[in-house]
């Protein structure tokens, strides 16, 4: 090991912008180089991810879950995930795969428990949301 490496035992991606693979394998192995390498590993990895592939996990979002927001909502909350928990994910060559597995499981979810607003409020036209009025005797418990 040559002195330049016990210095730096990471290193940054090529120009092309690839991801290293010996990052993550040296940090675990080592453990010297400490929390700075990893988030910079994390922030370079999840930037590449998210530019190259934000747009197509948003459609197959918006493909379950049947809103362009609550799509963008998920996905989004999907990278933020991923980010959070970089460490502790096997294969960086795979975070790809766990990120569209994550936006089908978090839309089935927002589909399973819908927001609060949306169930509290229900349909325009729905006969249960009829404002009270008096009767024609001028009575207001009268139904008509």
């Amino acid at each position: 090991m040559t002195e330049a490496d016990q210095k730096m035992p990471f290193r940054k991606p090529d120009e092309e912008g690839g991801r290293p693979t010996d990052v993550t394998e040296t940090l675990v192995a080592r453990g010297t180089a400490g929390a700075v390498a990893v988030a910079w590993d994390a922030d370079q990895a999840v930037t590449n991810l998210y530019s190259a592939n934000y747009r197509s996990l948003v459609r197959l979002a918006a493909m379950l879950v049947r809103d362009a927001g609550t799509a963008e909502e998920v996905v989004q909350d999907a990278f933020v995930a991923m980010h959070g928990g970089w460490r502790r994910l096997r294969d960086p060559d795979k975070a790809l795969s766990y990120l569209r597995q994550s936006v089908v499981n978090r839309s089935r979810s927002v589909l399973r428990h819908p927001a609060p607003s949306s169930r509290s409020t229900p349909p325009r036209g729905s006969r249960t949301c009829r404002a009270r009025r008096p009767g024609p005797s001028g009575n207001w418990n009268a139904r008509r």
